[in-house]
């Protein structure tokens, strides 16, 4: 609950970041690029809370995989393309792939936990 707190935190400052200091200095497609990676840290910093709300009390190990597997892929994917919007590395660009997989795998460990945990 705290990651995703902190996350949530994050994601708040760099929406606002981007809508303020960045409008006028990225090109409009590293500025979607930017504002991707916030969309994605920000329906996973909540997803991230509410996995440590739900896993809280409960002794299904899946859910606190499912929450690691997230925060990988808020730092690989969203991270990947904040970077990559700011610095214009493009190597960053192979990165996300490999967070969006693990979003993925973090969503299917949710599933699978909480219904184990509600069984």
């Amino acid at each position: 609950m705290v990651s995703g707190a902190i996350a949530g935190a994050l994601a708040v400052g760099l929406g606002a970041f981007g809508a303020h200091e960045l409008k006028d200095v990225l090109a409009p497609d590293r500025l979607d690029v930017f504002q991707t990676g916030v969309h994605y840290l920000v329906i996973h910093a909540i997803v991230l809370f509410i996995t440590g709300w739900f896993a809280h009390g409960r002794t299904e190990k899946m859910l606190l995989r499912a929450g690691l597997f997230i925060l990988i892929g808020m730092v690989l994917f969203s991270g990947s393309l904040i970077v990559l919007a700011i610095s214009n590395v493009r190597f960053l660009g192979a990165v996300a792939p490999f967070g969006g997989l693990s979003f993925i795998t973090g969503w299917l460990l949710l599933g699978w936990g909480a219904w184990r945990a509600t069984r």
